[in-house]
């Protein structure tokens, strides 16, 4: 299941569990999505690959258990802001190939 860390790690930013400009890439690596958009370009800094919205965790039990309550958010935040021009040779590295294709 998805750790839903609290915060962007580029900029800090809280991204509690509920919040919709929250972004992961495939190995949940969280930014918010002004980073993503006007910093990374979608381009992840740590693996290459693009970024999707990160899915809300219910808040209460819709009979199943699967909820915060069961399973709460993460605690532990990844605070390792970007530097900006290495990240823009590493996406110009890249070309144009879209996140599928990466």
């Amino acid at each position: 299941m998805l750790e839903l860390r609290p915060s962007c790690e580029h900029c800090n930013t809280a991204l509690p569990p509920d919040s919709p400009e929250a972004r992961i890439c495939s190995f949940e690596c969280t930014f918010c999505a002004r980073c993503v958009d006007e910093v990374l370009g979608n381009v992840c800094p740590n693996c290459g690959g693009g970024f999707a919205p990160r899915p809300i965790r219910p808040a209460r039990d819709w009979g199943r258990g699967n909820h915060l309550g069961n399973y709460p958010a993460g605690e532990r935040g990844v605070f390792r802001p970007v530097d900006v021009a290495a990240h823009a040779a590493f996406v110009a590295s890249l070309g144009a190939l879209p996140p599928e294709q990466r």
